[in-house]
């Protein structure tokens, strides 16, 4: 190839020299040959445009692509070949002088398959380019030398069990880096190496498919298939290049097999006393099947017990759980059989029967446990008189024990539901009796309870409601509905309605009430009032005659017999108030006594009842606030004139007693203003006489100048503390509250200001004068004074 490249170029190259040689010897050609040899060929001055090299070189040589050469090259080497582009100086070098291009390395289509260059030639002397630059392009020639790969690694894929032949499972694509366009190099086929007899694959477009039938791809025999797939360039011939990959297909599951019971006979026991929703036990129940296809339903079909449990499928195991549907009772039946039937919740019809079943045997026994005590009833009702007395029998209730060896029965009353004791029960047969009086009118029903024990084992107990209810006795008297009050016109005519009046009764006679009203035959009013019954429980006061006299009698009392109908009939009699007011010609209440105006006002008992009060609380708190202001305006005696020293004595040396008073002077212990006073008498100890007599006080009054009562009063009170044993010590004040009538000096306080014409001397007040000015201004005496 090389040596038809060499007289390719040497060819061209004497073509073109011979050109040049005719074109320097002809000196005139004319215009039309010119023209003629422009139309058959261009005149080239370079002569290639592309070169192949083949990819992956294996040679220790530079290898060799071809030979540049320019139709200026004389061949004297005064041309020199530059080389520019995509790998010049690197990939590929050229000759100068020659133009031969070689690849200084091995290259790799699959990187890059082609190259392109640029040629120019230059004069070697000045440099200067003889021709204008040439592209030109080095193409690498494909070799197959990469192997197919696939898009994944590991292929992850499922197909439903009991699939038919020539189900697609999936697609599997490879692809070759070689050139498809030359050769084969990139022409791949399919094909299966491990995954025989269950799968196949298309050669051309790489479909994994099933290869076996329904029968099968059993997913409950193999659920998982690893397929290896491979795929091989070159058409498949012998050579290619093979790459592969690795497929995991997994059966997933259809609902293709019936559940079955894993034994045909159960055996469990259950206590008597469970409660309905007690469980029992459990059945299984197996299905081959996963998921949704697993799903069972249980349902008792048959048995004696076919009513009494029931079966429910837990959603987690699948197992049937049988439990109590009705109580148990040991004493009537001991054992049970039960049929339980299980079948798909989601049958598939493709594969199974949607009546696909199983059954199985379910052997319940039922233990004898220890009951309580059972009553007769769920609750008693009871009725008594409320009359009845005390140990009458209202009724009984009865329990047995249940168990078979029947106990006897001990019966007693829940106190907690009877605290004040009013009934009792007898232990032995559960007769109730009374252990107090009854009233209906206090309590109508009675709701105990009755506990049954055995008296073998008293931990076993039950209780059973009893409800009394107290039936009435006409044992209460009706009376006036309200307290009536109501007033009559000094000019009301005779036969007038003034009042209607109703009565109540505590008791409830089952036809109802019926009341009769009647004047009271020992009533002292009968000439001036009636009482009219109207038939409905209600009655009229009339008046009996024509006016009536405020001033002279403003009040009547009416007094009404009321009886009840009932038996044995009862009756009391209300007393109707009737005040007597002045009235206008219409009727209309003018002017009335003070005690009728809250009943003309329309008020009721209770309104006039709560406002009475509150006038008398009213009126206390005034009193209460008068006395406190008073109290309030008393000088305590902390503060008084006469120091409270003379109550406090301390004596430090043993004299003789209280009677020694030389023993310590108590005086100097004194107010300095009351010191004038040391010699008045003390009242802790009997007084000796006074150094004169006090002269007697007298109440001036208006009309009379006697005053022996205020002398008679003081003296009477003096003489009484100093007898009494527990009066006050002698120095401590006594206060008395006497009032006088008046006075003509107005006050205590003009004491020792009169003018000195007054026929009076008080010059004795200075001893005695502070004590009645002191008694005057506590007590609010008009005036005091000496008596001449």
């Amino acid at each position: 190839m090389r040596t038809y490249m060499t007289a390719f170029l040497l060819w061209a190259w004497a073509a073109h020299c011979a050109d040049a040689m005719t074109l320097l010897r002809g000196k005139e050609v004319s215009r039309r040959e010119r023209n003629l040899e422009t139309l058959k060929r261009s005149k080239r001055g370079w002569m290639w445009k592309q070169f192949f090299l083949q990819e992956e070189y294996t040679g220790t040589d530079y290898q060799y692509i071809g030979k540049l050469h320019s139709d200026m090259d004389r061949g004297d080497g005064a041309v020199m070949y530059v080389l520019t582009g995509e790998g010049a100086g690197t990939v590929f070098v050229i000759d100068a002088n020659s133009g031969d291009l070689h690849a200084t390395r091995s290259l790799d289509r699959e990187e890059k398959p082609s190259y392109t260059l640029r040629a120019q030639a230059v004069n070697k002397k000045n440099g200067q380019p003889l021709e204008p630059e040439t592209e030109f392009i080095v193409k690498l020639h494909d070799i197959n030398d990469n192997e197919p790969k696939f898009e994944k690694e590991v292929y992850t894929a499922s197909v439903p069990e009991r699939s038919h032949i020539g189900t697609s499972v999936i697609q599997v694509t490879a692809h070759d880096a070689d050139d498809e366009m030359f050769g084969l190099s990139a022409k791949l086929v399919y094909s299966i190496s491990q995954g025989h007899p269950y799968f196949s694959v298309e050669s051309n477009t790489g479909i994994i498919r099933t290869a076996l039938g329904p029968s099968d791809m059993d997913r409950e025999q193999r659920e998982h298939y690893q397929v290896v797939i491979e795929a091989k360039d070159m058409a498949g011939q012998r050579g290619g290049l093979t790459g592969s990959t690795i497929v995991n297909i997994t059966l997933t599951d259809v609902n293709d097999n019936p559940p079955q019971f894993a034994q045909s006979v159960y055996q469990f026991s259950v206590p008597e006393l469970s409660e309905p929703g007690t469980e029992v036990g459990q059945v299984r129940a197996l299905d081959a099947d996963i998921g949704p296809n697993a799903e069972m339903d249980y349902t008792v079909v048959g048995g004696d017990g076919l009513d009494v449990f029931s079966v429910t499928a837990d959603k987690t195991t699948q197992n049937g759980i049988l439990s109590v549907r009705k109580p148990l009772d040991y004493e009537k039946k001991k054992s049970y059989t039960l049929q339980v039937q299980v079948r798909n919740t989601h049958p598939d019809p493709r594969f199974v029967s949607v009546d696909a079943k199983d059954l199985t045997t379910v052997r319940i026994n039922v233990e004898d446990v220890d009951e309580p005590p059972r009553f007769e009833r769920p609750s008693y009702v009871m009725e008594v008189k409320e009359d009845a007395a005390v140990g009458t029998a209202i009724g009984s209730v009865s329990a047995v024990d249940q168990d078979a060896r029947r106990n006897p029965v001990k019966y007693t009353i829940d106190r907690h539901t009877d605290v004040d004791r009013i009934f009792n029960v007898h232990a032995g047969n559960g007769s109730i009796f009374l252990q107090k009086p009854l009233d209906r009118e206090d309590l109508a029903w009675h709701n105990i309870s009755v506990i049954a024990a055995e008296f073998n084992n008293p931990q076993q107990t039950s209780r059973v409601p009893v409800y009394i209810r107290v039936l009435d006795v006409n044992d209460n008297p009706p009376a006036l509905a309200s307290f009536y009050e109501t007033f009559v016109c000094e000019n009301a005519k005779s036969g007038q309605k003034i009042q209607t009046i109703t009565a109540v009764d505590q008791d409830e006679p089952s036809g109802g009430h019926r009341f009769f009203f009647m004047l009271a035959p020992e009533s002292s009013v009968k000439a001036n009032f009636s009482v009219r019954d109207n038939g409905d429980n209600t009655a009229g006061i009339y008046t009996r005659r024509t006016g009536f006299r405020r001033a002279q009698k403003s009040t009547h009392l009416v007094a009404v017999v009321i009886s009840d109908s009932d038996s044995p009939m009862m009756s009391s009699t209300g007393t109707l108030t009737v005040r007597v007011c002045t009235c206008d010609r219409d009727g209309n209440m003018e002017m009335c006594s003070a005690e009728a105006l809250s009943g003309t006002a329309g008020l009721s008992t209770g309104a006039l009842v709560a406002i009475l009060l509150c006038v008398l609380i009213l009126l206390l708190i005034v009193v209460l606030f008068a006395a406190l202001k008073r109290q309030k305006k008393k000088e305590p005696l902390i503060i008084s004139k006469e120091d409270v020293r003379d109550n406090v004595v301390s004596y430090n040396d043993e004299g003789g007693g209280e009677e020694d008073t030389q023993a310590f002077d108590i005086g100097a212990l004194r107010h300095p203003e009351v010191m004038e006073e040391s010699s008045k008498l003390r009242r802790d100890v009997v007084p000796s006489d006074p150094p004169y007599p006090p002269p007697p006080l007298r109440r001036t009054a208006v009309t009379s100048r006697d005053n022996s009562d205020v002398r008679n009063f003081i003296t009477q009170r003096v003489q009484e503390h100093d007898s009494s044993p527990v009066a006050p010590p002698y120095d401590s004040l006594a206060t008395y509250a006497y009032e006088g009538e008046g006075s003509v000096a107005e006050s205590l306080s003009s004491l020792g200001s009169g003018s000195s014409e007054s026929p009076h001397d008080y010059s004795y007040l200075n001893e005695w004068g502070p004590r009645f000015r002191k008694l005057a201004d506590m007590y609010g005496a008009d005036e005091i004074e000496w008596d001449s």
